[in-house]
């Protein structure tokens, strides 16, 4: 598999420190079985070109909607071993560690693909007319590996290397980078997304999936709705070099 460029790129390219070379993944929504041929693609890419650095930045929602979220965690922590792989939040699983705290808004996470995640842990699918949601969730805080439950509550909000921004959802227009709210970086649209502001940083981000990767002047969006289209994108960079798959 070859990665392919896409139109759109900005005039003036943003850069990547000299032999750093980053791939770039987002919103995996449980969909293991495309996580896995993507780490594959990097792998080769990597023994095939060398770079004196190589990271891969992966920019939350790994859990709900897709059918195996247990088994995408899995995945990312075994590769966290690697040592060169930075994992972000997305609004997911912010929103789950919420619902751990306060059951009440648990029919709420159902209704954004929780129960694919309780199912991935082998927990039947919840009927709220006879289940309490605290039980729920106390069943699904047992079944959870630690080091799942640790994976989720050391998740990094944003990502800075050369002039890349790489965060879950977006920024806020007006605001500095080092002064973006937790809210905005995870859930923020259409403020972002119709603006066309130079934000300090060419942004790298996902959350509002997009049919195929979207190159504009000021960011990209690489979030193509993998749980839904079977397509998860993987982006690459080197120098000013941008490419998606």
């Amino acid at each position: 598999m070859t990665f392919v460029a896409r139109p759109h790129l900005p005039v003036q390219k943003p850069q990547l420190p000299a032999g750093v070379r980053i791939y770039a993944i987002s919103d995996i929504h449980g969909c293991a079985h495309l996580l896995e041929p993507m780490l594959r693609v990097i792998d080769a890419d990597v023994a095939h070109n060398r770079p004196l650095y190589a990271i891969e930045v992966f920019m939350g929602d790994y859990i709900d909607r897709g059918p195996d979220t247990r088994a995408t965690l899995d995945i990312l922590i075994e590769r966290s071993h690697r040592g060169n792989a930075v994992f972000l939040k997305g609004n997911h699983e912010a929103f789950l560690v919420k619902v751990f705290e306060d059951p009440s808004l648990f029919e709420n996470w159902l209704g954004v693909g929780g129960a694919q995640t309780l199912m991935s842990y082998g927990l039947a699918p919840p009927d709220l007319t006879r289940d309490e949601p605290a039980t729920i969730l106390r069943d699904l805080i047992r079944v959870m590996p630690t080091e799942h439950l640790e994976f989720l509550d050391n998740l990094r909000l944003s990502y800075t290397c050369g002039d890349f921004f790489f965060v879950h959802a977006g920024v806020r227009p007006g605001v500095p980078l080092a002064e973006q709210t937790e809210h905005d970086l995870l859930w923020i649209r259409d403020e972002f997304l119709r603006s066309d502001e130079r934000f300090g940083k060419y942004i790298v981000h996902g959350h509002t999936p997009v049919r195929s990767a979207e190159f504009l002047a000021n960011r990209v969006n690489i979030d193509t709705g993998a749980y839904a289209t079977g397509n998860l994108t993987l982006m690459s960079i080197q120098g000013s070099r941008m490419l998606a798959v």
